[in-house]
């Protein structure tokens, strides 16, 4: 009988794992664009943008009125909107991919919602769907289509929450509402996926409540029911395929295979005509050249005018962010995770297989380019999109040591790029690095 259970447990965990293993599997096929695009594009636009004012917060945090901060839809005209230059422009960014909010916290939702009148059709001066057509203009220009849907409603009837300081109702005392509620919003994401079935579905505002409140792997089930390769970020409440970390770097790599850093050009999300504190272009480069080399995408976020025009200063950090991508996109889009820092001073990524190691070198090293503890043979160097061959020379490799010595790389002057240049290194098989302590002679 032991004999029995004991067969019977072992048959029942390798079914386990195989089960297990085909979701991981099934799992990772569904995140490789993802995993390949590197580079997404995030829009933050609605009634904000008129007075370019915080987006939803302002007036949940008391710094206007809910009253006054709705007469911003007399403003939100849309007249400018260009949809298609919007994608070309974002397709021209090296980006593979871009999220648009369609509904923030504020409730306003950009689409014509039969669950709501609070819409760009029925509610704001511009009188019409405005993310229809930039959707359709993403996929015509062979761009992933993310759409960003806050939980919450602050302007919501039935929902919980109303400002920092004022909360409706509690669920345990009106359940009824909370169902309402329930009923709207999931009533909501069922549009959109019937109307747009989009690739990724960007949430917001988990925090509000737990995620039996939300019934949050409920909404998973729906959403994957529609379209199962269809992508979820990490706010709902741990029913989602990827971490979003937000404005800062991880300063260490994240332990997650997939991940995505969700970053400002200056300090605000949506246009605020007053923020003029706009990153370089070598700073966001820099940012983007770190996320990739830790194994992440970087979601880039621009903030239209009410009018749809997207400011100058943006469309300038789009462009020579565009122009950088293109000259070294064999170095970013379907590589992985490079090597830990102590080998090179600088971000790194590497080929799929491995055989080609790309280093990110900030500003002028002075002359060279130093590589340590690299146990493979390099049979090629060369500036990526530049093409120059590069000599390169082994210092610190002795016969009774196993340490494989520092390289150092000569870098002329005159092929560095005008942000940061890239190197690729070809090895003779699969990176090997030595991770050991340094040794001590033994015999010599």
């Amino acid at each position: 009988m032991k004999q029995i259970i004991t067969a019977l447990l072992v048959l029942i965990s390798a079914s386990l794992f195989a089960q297990n293993n085909g979701v991981s599997e099934e799992n990772d096929a569904k995140m490789q664009w993802f995993k390949d695009a590197k580079l997404g594009i995030f829009i933050h636009w609605g009634l904000y943008a008129v007075n370019g004012i915080d987006e939803s917060w302002s007036f949940f945090n008391g710094y206007i009125s809910h009253e006054d901060y709705l007469k911003q839809t007399k403003g939100f005209t849309a007249k400018n909107y260009n949809p298609e230059a919007w994608a070309e422009l974002i397709k021209k960014s090296g980006a593979k991919y871009s999220v648009i909010t369609s509904k923030h916290h504020d409730g306003f939702a950009l689409w014509k919602t039969k669950h709501s009148d609070f819409n760009a059709v029925e509610s704001s001066a511009a009188k019409k769907d405005v993310l229809s057509p930039f959707v359709d203009a993403l996929r015509k220009n062979d761009l992933k289509v993310g759409i960003y849907y806050s939980l919450p409603d602050w302007s919501y009837d039935d929902y919980t929450h109303f400002t920092r300081e004022t909360q409706r109702y509690n669920i345990a005392d009106e359940p009824r509402r909370w169902k309402k509620f329930l009923k709207y919003y999931q009533g909501q994401l069922k549009e959109l996926a019937k109307k747009y079935n989009p690739d990724l579905y960007w949430f917001d505002g988990d925090w509000e409540h737990s995620s039996e409140e939300w019934e949050a792997p409920k909404v998973r089930e729906m959403l994957l029911d529609k379209n199962p390769s269809t992508i979820l970020n990490s706010r709902l409440k741990g029913e989602g395929d990827y971490e979003t970390p937000e404005q800062g770097m991880p300063i260490t790599r994240p332990k997650s295979n997939y991940w995505e850093l969700c970053m400002t050009m200056n300090n605000s999300w949506g246009y605020q005509h007053n923020d003029h504190n706009y990153k370089t272009i070598n700073q966001i480069i820099g940012i983007f050249a770190d996320v990739i080399g830790n194994g992440g995408n970087l979601l880039l976020d621009i903030g239209p005018k009410a009018d749809g025009i997207i400011p100058e200063k943006q469309v300038d950090i789009l462009d020579g962010l565009g122009r950088w991508t293109n000259k070294h996109k064999e170095a970013i889009y379907g590589t992985v995770a490079g090597i830990p820092k102590e080998h090179f001073y600088g971000p790194t990524t590497l080929s799929k297989d491995k055989k080609i190691l790309y280093l990110f070198v900030k500003g002028d090293p002075n002359g060279e380019v130093v590589l340590r503890g690299l146990k493979n043979k390099i049979n090629r160097i060369w500036v990526v999109g530049e093409g120059t061959k590069l000599s390169h020379k082994v210092v610190g490799k002795v016969y009774w040591n196993e340490y494989p010595g520092i390289t150092y790389i000569p870098l002329p002057e005159k092929v560095l790029d005008e942000n940061i240049t890239v190197l690729a290194l070809l090895l003779d098989g699969e990176v090997d690095l030595y991770r050991e302590d340094g040794a001590v002679i033994e015999s010599n």
